[in-house]
């Protein structure tokens, strides 16, 4: 397996494996300075790490940190001169790709913010009681990994900002107006490669193409914005077959292990970006944990690749797909999954060529619920 080749080539990088850190809001409150310790891990691996805008460190407590160039992921807001700030910030700080987030015009129903205490009524009190039943988190991130503010944002206000302003703040500033003048807007203040993120419709992409992006990011925000919606396996094949070759294709949502990354890159993606994943490996434990689940991560995929026939990353493709029915649409679930996870179900049905001594439960699509993440 060692001699197996994962580097991939994206926007003039050179990439360990076909893997990207996704923006996660709020990072630094898994681990002290949380963006910090997952970019060193991303750094050390040789993949890029995405910061979010609405992260706890700022752009500059990060960039020196790391050896080679992070990304930066912006959302269109009502307050332009925020963005524009953001967008020269990170040009000065030497940030190679910009990660423009179009799914996100207003904020999803996030039921399971409010039962965490992330948002509704007496928030920061159920907030406080939750810390008090994690010592671990509170000795390490509560008392040691302050200031617990919106780094990027609180250096354009000039004033601290908690979670409330956090809330506060964003639902003031999307704007559900965006359309593509917003993406020429931004062009006069960036000029290098521009990604969007959250695309699950062809037409979009080929919009994305004509609009003159380097890449596109086929994503459903993690099904967290619209409960229901289109999975990202589910879009990537018709996205590829309508734009493959000419514009980088990214994906993500729903991708939890290396094998699950060849199904991506096999249903059309150029890489895949890990955005709970890497989440749960830091609350874990830290940089450490995400270096550990990068090593897994480029274990499986080597596992995969050897297992499948795949030498080095372009190999992966659609011949790597087998399809035991071509006249009924037919869903399958594996039994790691146990007919619970039915929210990630799409990566489960993709089934790999050599992957037969894997138990699937086979059952038709009319059988199965309709709502889909």
């Amino acid at each position: 397996m060692s001699q197996l080749s994962l580097e991939t080539q994206l926007f003039n990088e050179t990439l360990s494996m076909p893997v990207a850190l996704s923006p996660v809001g709020l990072t630094g409150m898994y681990a002290r300075r949380g963006e910090v310790q997952a970019a060193m891990a991303a750094d050390q691996k040789g993949i890029p790490f995405t910061m979010s805008t609405v992260s706890v460190c700022p752009i500059e407590e990060v960039v020196p940190k790391i050896n080679r160039p992070m990304w930066f992921q912006l959302y269109v807001l009502r307050d332009r001169g925020f963005m524009k700030n953001a967008l020269e910030r990170a040009k000065a700080a030497g940030c190679s790709t910009l990660v423009f987030t179009v799914d996100m015009p207003v904020p999803g129903a996030r039921y399971r913010d409010m039962h965490s205490g992330m948002s509704g009524k007496n928030s920061a009190m159920r907030r406080y009681l939750q810390s008090m039943t994690h010592p671990q988190w509170a000795w390490d991130v509560g008392l040691n990994g302050r200031p617990h503010d919106l780094g990027n944002i609180s250096t354009y206000l000039g004033k601290p900002t908690g979670l409330e302003d956090y809330i506060g703040w964003l639902g003031n500033n999307f704007d559900p107006s965006i359309s593509w003048k917003d993406l020429d807007w931004i062009r006069e203040y960036w000029d290098g490669p521009m990604v969007i993120k959250g695309i699950l419709d062809p037409e979009d992409a080929k919009d994305a193409v004509r609009f003159g992006a380097d890449g596109i990011v086929v994503s459903n925000h993690g099904g967290r914005q619209l409960d229901g919606v289109l999975s990202s396996a589910r879009a990537l094949p018709p996205i590829a077959d309508a734009v493959k070759g000419e514009i980088k294709i990214l994906a993500d949502s729903g991708i939890r292990n290396g094998l699950d990354i060849v199904r991506m890159l096999a249903l059309g993606a150029d890489i895949c970006m890990l955005g709970r994943a890497f989440i749960y490996a830091l609350a874990a434990d830290g940089g450490a944990g995400v270096s550990n689940l990068l090593e897994l991560l480029d274990k499986e995929i080597r596992v995969a690749m050897t297992l499948t026939g795949a030498k080095t990353i372009a190999d992966i493709n659609s011949d790597c797909l087998v399809t035991l029915d071509n006249t009924e649409a037919i869903e399958f679930v594996s039994t790691r999954s146990e007919l619970l996870q039915i929210r990630y179900r799409s990566l489960e049905a993709v089934g790999l060529v050599v992957d037969h001594k894997r138990e699937v439960a086979e059952i038709p699509i009319s059988k199965l619920p309709t709502i889909e993440c």
